[in-house]
């Protein structure tokens, strides 16, 4: 069964968990996948956009791109923990519902 939800929920779903997945998973995961690295820098400047915004709709489609892009589509490599796969996740998820609708999009959840 899937539901419906919108960036700003996708967002306080997803944010809090992300801001403590990712520097460990760079942590952990960065000597062996280096592109992670860009993908923790990318997502501290997108955190940044983010809090800088406040209540209004951020402009993150340069990361959102950037992160496409470094990821390869979040494609998740053989050789990660399940922390790793959450994280590419639940990124995935925020693109789809910022991309979809300019942050108002509706995304299906799993």
């Amino acid at each position: 069964m899937s539901n419906t939800t919108t960036f700003t929920t996708a967002k306080k779903q997803y944010l809090k968990v992300l801001k403590q997945y990712v520097p460990i998973v760079d942590r952990v995961h960065g000597s062996n996948h280096p592109e992670f690295h860009d993908v923790r820098q990318t997502f501290e400047a997108m955190v940044q956009k983010i809090e800088q915004a406040g209540a209004k709709h951020p402009a993150l489609q340069q990361e959102f791109a950037l992160l496409r892009t470094i990821t390869g589509n979040y494609t998740i490599p053989q050789d990660v923990c399940e922390t790793y796969e959450a994280v590419y996740h639940m990124l995935s998820q925020l693109d789809e519902a910022y991309t979809k609708g300019a942050g108002d999009a509706e995304i299906h959840t799993r």
